[in-house]
């Protein structure tokens, strides 16, 4: 069960913490040396890691951009 903070648009960690798991997924990648199953979940991984990372920037852009028509908002009422 989600907690109290967790909304269906929340993915399930941090930007920071799935950045730094999918930068340590590729380089263990493109070392080379793993199997191709254990290549397969990797990538699948990286994938998953990879679309978090994204809700992740849409939210902070849909932010920024919530927060600069706002702004403008207040700007043309004052005129």
């Amino acid at each position: 069960m989600p907690d109290a903070t967790t909304t269906p648009e929340t993915p399930e960690i941090p930007y920071e913490q799935a950045r730094d798991e999918l930068i340590a997924v590729v380089a263990r990648l493109e070392q080379g040396g793993t199997s191709l199953d254990e290549s397969l979940t990797l990538w699948e991984r990286g994938e998953h890691l990879a679309g978090i990372c994204q809700q992740w920037l849409d939210g902070a852009r849909a932010r920024l951009a919530a927060a600069t028509a706002a702004g403008q908002d207040v700007d043309s009422d004052a005129m």
